[in-house]
C-alpha cells in the first residue's frame, strides 16, 4: 500500500546565523502545530516520519551531535518539542534540498512512499527546493503552511504559491493532513 512520508526539514537549528532572530520569530508559531502533526504521524502505520537536517558543515556530525548543537543554541525552546524520536529515520544534508546528496529518494522508494508531506524551515529556501526536487522525481507534494516557517513572509507566500501552481503541491492546513 502506498505510504505518505512526512519530512521534517532543518528544525534542529542552533539559530546562530544571519536572519536567525527573524526566522526564530516565525518558527515559534509553527512548533506546537508541527509537534501535533509529528505525533499523528507516529500513530500511523502508513506514514513514514523522516527528519532531514543540515549538518552545518560538520561532515562527521552524528544525529546526536546535530540535536545537541541545536539544543545548546539560542532557541532550545524551538527545538525541544520536535527533537526526532529515536525510531525515525534521520538524514543529514549539505545543501538546501532534502534530496540533494542524501538517501531520501532511495528511502522513499524503499518505503513505497508516493506522497511527501514537507514541513520545517525555511519555506522560501529548503522547503521550496525540496518540493521541486520531489516533484521532478514524481512524488506528490503536500505542504501545510502552518508547519513551515519563512524568513520573509512575502517570499514564503510566493514560495507556497509556486509550489501549488508549478509543482501541483497540495497546500493544506496541518489539521487536514494525516486525518
Amino acid at each position: 500500500m502506498p505510504r505518505t512520508a512526512m519530512v521534517v526539514i532543518d528544525m534542529l537549528n542552533p539559530y546562530d546565523h544571519k536572519d536567525a532572530d527573524q526566522l526564530a520569530g516565525n518558527v515559534a508559531p509553527i512548533v506546537p502545530v508541527l509537534g501535533e502533526l509529528v505525533g499523528r504521524a507516529r500513530e500511523r502505520d502508513d506514514v513514514e516520519l523522516i527528519y532531514v537536517n543540515d549538518h552545518y558543515g560538520d561532515f562527521a556530525a552524528t544525529r546526536e551531535d546535530i540535536v545537541a548543537r541545536a539544543l545548546r543554541g539560542r532557541h532550545p525552546e524551538l527545538v525541544e518539542p520536535i527533537v526526532p524520536p529515536e525510531d525515525c529515520a534521520f538524514l543529514p544534508k549539505v545543501r538546501h534540498s532534502a534530496f540533494y546528496g542524501t538517501a531520501l529518494e532511495y528511502l522513499l522508494r524503499r518505503r513505497d512512499a508516493r506522497t511527501v508531506l514537507l514541513t520545517g524551515q525555511v519555506t522560501e529556501q529548503c522547503i521550496l527546493y525540496s518540493a521541486l526536487d520531489g516533484y521532478i522525481r514524481e512524488f506528490s507534494i503536500m505542504v501545510p503552511p502552518d508547519c513551515v516557517a519563512p524568513i520573509h513572509h512575502d517570499l514564503g507566500r510566493a514560495a507556497l504559491r509556486m509550489m501549488e501552481r508549478n509543482m501541483s503541491a497540495e497546500i493544506v492546513p496541518a489539521s487536514d493532513c494525516l486525518v
